[in-house]
């Protein structure tokens, strides 16, 4: 059932809503990171010498560069880890105009959901990327002794964090955020494998960058699916 919620929302990625919140997600994402990488480096040039004596050597004019073209590598090897992770975080802040694309076309027999509202979902964006970046650069340490299962771990992190957050934000479009947690913790077990699900494609690159999207989709179907009452919901999909 989870792929079959998988393969209704990839059948709908052509949709102009699914489009605009993906170009949208991706171009603030770039911006945030090109912001974070000029503050960096103003850190370092701040930082770094013009020059330095070294014994036996003499002056070295040329650390400031090092250190620059250093920072450089650093960054865009920081940003293939964090370019999906905090493009999640954006996209989750745009949610609703998912939801409701995926709604009207599978649910149009439904009364349209609540929107989170911007400024709660800005709240749990900024939280969720906080415990996203945290989560992925602690994992690095993992990844460093456990290479072999890196993957595995992977997956299972960010399935987990994935699929724990979108749900949340889909359920309480049509119940309490408390409502929303209760029935997060009594089908947690299908959530994490779905967040797995979307999780496997952050390994592919470019790839990787269509997950926000797919993943509120899919868990837009998720959510209708495991709504109380099951499959004689009203709920269900049409």
């Amino acid at each position: 059932m989870i792929f079959a919620d998988f393969w209704k929302a990839l059948n709908q990625l052509g949709d102009r809503r699914f489009r605009r919140v993906l170009l949208l997600g991706l171009a603030l994402t770039i911006i945030l990171l090109f912001g974070v990488y000029a503050a960096f480096l103003g850190v370092v040039n701040w930082l770094a010498p013009d020059s330095l004596t070294i014994p036996g050597i003499g002056e070295v004019t040329w650390i400031d560069d090092l250190l620059s073209g250093a920072s450089i590598l650093f960054m865009l090897v920081l940003s293939v880890f964090l370019m999906v992770p905090v493009a999640s975080a954006f996209t989750s802040l745009f949610l609703d105009d998912v939801a409701d694309a995926v709604e009207e076309r599978h649910y149009a027999h439904l009364p349209k959901g609540v929107p989170v509202g911007f400024f709660a979902g800005l709240r749990d964006s900024v939280n969720f990327l906080g415990v996203l970046i945290v989560a992925n650069i602690l994992a690095l340490i993992a990844y460093a002794f456990l290479s072999i299962a890196a993957p595995i771990i992977f997956v299972a992190l960010n399935g987990y964090l994935l699929g724990r957050e979108y749900f949340q934000l889909v359920a309480m479009r049509r119940m309490s955020r408390e409502d929303a947690r209760r029935m997060q913790r009594r089908h947690m077990g299908q959530i994490w494998l779905a967040g797995a699900l979307m999780a496997m494609p952050l390994m592919v690159p470019l790839v990787n960058l269509l997950v926000p999207v797919l993943g509120a989709a899919t868990f837009t179907h998720l959510f209708h699916r495991l709504a109380p009452s099951g499959g004689t919901s009203p709920n269900r999909a049409r």
